[in-house]
C-alpha cells in the first residue's frame, strides 16, 4: 500500500511540475499599436492579432490552414441557392463577464455592425464598421448589401437571410474582424468599449486586463475556456514598431515570439541557437494604389507609365531576400487558379516606354505627387520606408517626383479614405479566408474602393457572381474576368506576395502560424522558460 501511495504521490508531483513548467507569461512582440479592440471596427492585422486572443468567432479555422471548422457555431447549413444560412450555436458558453453566449448575443453583435440605426453601434461617436461594407457589400438598407435580415430562431439558433447568393458567408464570419463580444459589456462601456479607457469582453481563451497606450496589452488565461485551455498564465503583447528592435528583444530573451521580421534578418535568426525560425505561409499581397481623384491618375496612360517605371523584380530581390515573389496577380500564388491566362506574368518594366506614355498623356516633363508609406512593418511590406524610397527613385527616372509621406498607423488607415485621399500609397492585405472574393471584395468591392474612387458596375456585378459561385471551376471563370479588368485598369499595382518571417525562443512549443496572419495563443507552451 505504501508503495502504491508513493507511486501516486510521484505521479501527482510529476503532473504538478509539468503543469507549472508549462505555465508562465507569453510575451509577444507586436508590430505596433492596435487601432481598436472592438470587433468589426478595424481593418488591420495588428488589431486582429490581439482580438483573436479575446474573442471567439461563429466559425473558426483549422490550425495553419484556411479550412473552416466549428467555433461558437457548432454547425451551419444553407438553402439550395445559398440565400439563407442557419447557424446552430454552442451551448453553455459564457463571456468573460459571466453573461451567457446565446442567439441573442450573436444577433446583437451582427446587428450593431450591419444596422446603421442600431443604438449600440455608436456611429455618432466615430464607429463606421468599414469592413462590413467591404466584405458584405454594404449595410442595412443599402441596395448592395449581401445581408437581408438577421433572425433569432431559438436560443441556440440564428438565421441570416441574404439579398443574393453567397457560398462564402461562413468563411467571412470566420475572419478575424468578427469576434463575438459581450452585449452587457458594450452597453456598459458605450463608445469607450474597445478603447484603452474601456473593456474588451469575449468568450475567448484570454481575458483582457489592461491596454497601456503605446506600450502593451496584457491578458490573463481564461481558466473556464470552453475550448483548449491556455497553457500559459498570461499574455503580454508589446507594441514594437521597429523590426530590428523586435529581433533584438527576442535575442535578449525579453520577448518569446516575433512576427514580421525583415527578410535580411534570416541569417541572424538561423545562426542563433536560442531561436527558431518560423515562416508563415504566404497568403498576402502588398501593392501600390493610385487615386482616381488625382488629376494625373485619371489618365490611363499615366497609370500605365507608373506600372512600367517600377522595377518590381529588382525591388523584391533587394528587400525580400528570397521570401517574396512579384507578379501581376492581386491574389496570392495559392489562389493562382483564379488568374486570367490572358494577363502577363507581370507588369512590363520599361522606363523608356513609360516616359513616352507620359509625354503622350501630356506630361513630357513629368509632375509631382505625394507617395505615402505605412509607419509600421507589415507582413507584405516589412521595410516600408526603403521600399517607398525605391519606388520614388524608379518614378524619378521618368520625371515623376514623389514626395514621401507617412503618419500614425490608425490615422493612415483613416485618412486614405477621406476625400481627397492619398495621391498614391502603399498598402496590402493578408487574406481572411481562402477564397479570391476576400482579396477582390476588400479592395474593389462596395466601400473597399473608396480610396481610389473607382468602382465600375461590371466589377461589382462580377464580385456578386463570384460570391454566389460554387466550386473552383465556376469561380475561376468569374475571377479571371476580374483579373483582366483590374490588371488593365492599373489602379492597384501588385508589388509582392511575401512569406512573412517570424521567430521564437527555442522553448516555445505549439505555435502553428496561420496563413491568415494571426492565431490564438492558447495552444502555446513555454516549457523550460526561465
Amino acid at each position: 500500500m505504501k508503495k502504491l501511495l508513493l507511486t501516486a504521490a510521484l505521479l501527482t508531483s510529476a503532473c504538478t511540475f509539468s503543469a507549472a513548467s508549462a505555465a508562465g507569461t507569453l510575451v509577444v512582440a507586436g508590430n505596433g499599436e492596435p487601432v481598436s479592440l472592438e470587433s468589426a471596427n478595424i481593418t488591420d492585422g495588428i488589431s486582429i492579432n490581439v482580438q483573436r486572443q479575446i474573442y471567439d468567432y461563429l466559425v473558426d479555422f483549422k490550425d495553419g490552414t484556411t479550412d473552416v471548422i466549428p467555433g461558437l457555431a457548432t454547425s451551419w447549413s444553407a438553402n439550395p441557392d445559398a440565400t439563407s444560412w442557419t447557424f446552430k450555436l454552442r451551448k453553455g458558453v459564457k463571456f468573460h463577464d459571466g453573461t451567457p453566449f446565446n442567439a441573442d448575443a450573436a444577433v446583437f453583435n451582427l446587428n450593431r455592425w450591419w444596422d446603421k440605426d442600431d443604438k449600440y453601434g455608436f456611429r455618432d461617436q466615430g464607429r463606421n464598421y468599414e469592413i462590413v461594407g467591404q466584405l458584405l457589400g454594404g449595410y442595412k438598407g443599402d441596395k448592395t448589401s449581401v445581408i437581408k435580415a438577421i433572425t433569432k430562431v431559438d436560443d441556440s439558433t440564428i438565421r441570416i437571410d441574404l439579398n443574393k447568393s453567397s457560398s462564402v458567408l461562413p468563411d467571412i464570419l470566420a475572419a478575424g474582424y468578427f469576434g463575438i463580444a459581450s452585449p452587457a459589456a458594450i452597453k456598459k462601456d458605450g463608445a469607450k468599449y474597445g478603447t484603452p479607457a474601456g473593456s474588451a469582453v469575449g468568450t475567448g481563451p484570454f481575458i483582457f486586463q489592461t491596454w497601456t497606450t503605446g506600450d502593451r496589452v496584457t491578458l490573463k488565461a481564461n481558466a473556464g475556456y470552453w475550448g483548449v485551455k491556455p497553457k500559459v498564465d498570461a499574455v503580454i503583447i508589446r507594441s514594437i514598431k521597429d523590426p530590428s528592435q523586435r529581433l533584438n528583444e527576442l535575442k535578449s530573451g525579453n520577448v518569446d515570439i516575433v512576427n514580421d521580421l525583415t527578410p535580411d534578418s534570416l541569417k541572424s535568426v538561423q545562426s542563433d541557437k536560442n531561436l527558431v525560425m518560423v515562416k508563415r505561409p504566404s497568403f498576402n499581397v502588398g501593392f501600390l494604389s493610385l487615386n482616381n481623384r488625382n488629376e494625373y491618375f485619371k489618365n490611363d496612360k499615366v497609370r500605365q507609365a507608373v506600372s512600367m517605371a517600377i522595377n518590381k523584380k529588382a525591388m523584391v530581390d533587394a528587400f525580400w531576400n528570397g521570401l517574396g515573389t512579384s507578379n501581376a496577380s492581386f491574389v496570392p500564388p495559392v489562389l493562382g487558379w483564379a488568374n486570367s491566362k490572358a494577363v502577363p506574368a507581370d507588369y512590363k518594366y520599361d522606363p523608356a516606354a513609360a516616359k513616352k506614355l507620359l509625354a503622350q498623356a501630356g506630361y513630357p516633363n513629368g509632375f509631382t505627387i505625394d507617395l505615402w508609406y505605412m509607419p509600421v512593418s507589415r507582413p507584405y511590406f516589412p521595410n516600408p520606408k526603403p521600399t517607398a524610397e525605391a519606388i520614388a527613385a524608379d518614378l524619378s527616372t521618368i520625371g515623376i517626383k514623389a514626395n514621401l509621406k507617412t503618419e500614425d498607423w490608425a490615422k493612415y488607415l483613416e485618412d486614405r479614405n477621406k476625400e481627397p485621399g492619398f495621391d498614391m500609397y502603399m498598402i496590402g492585405w493578408t487574406g481572411d479566408y481562402g477564397d479570391p472574393d476576400n482579396f477582390y471584395s476588400a479592395y474593389y468591392g462596395q466601400g473597399g474602393s473608396d480610396d481610389i474612387n473607382w468602382s465600375p458596375a461590371n466589377v461589382q456585378k462580377l464580385l456578386e457572381q463570384g460570391r454566389g459561385a460554387v466550386g473552383q471551376a465556376a469561380k475561376a471563370k468569374i475571377y479571371s474576368q476580374l483579373h483582366d479588368i483590374t490588371y488593365n485598369a492599373v489602379y492597384r499595382i501588385p508589388v509582392v506576395h511575401s512569406t512573412p518571417l517570424g521567430a521564437s525562443r527555442s522553448y516555445v512549443k505549439g505555435w502553428v502560424p496561420s496563413p491568415l496572419g494571426s492565431e490564438a495563443f492558447n495552444k502555446i507552451s513555454l516549457v523550460g522558460k526561465k
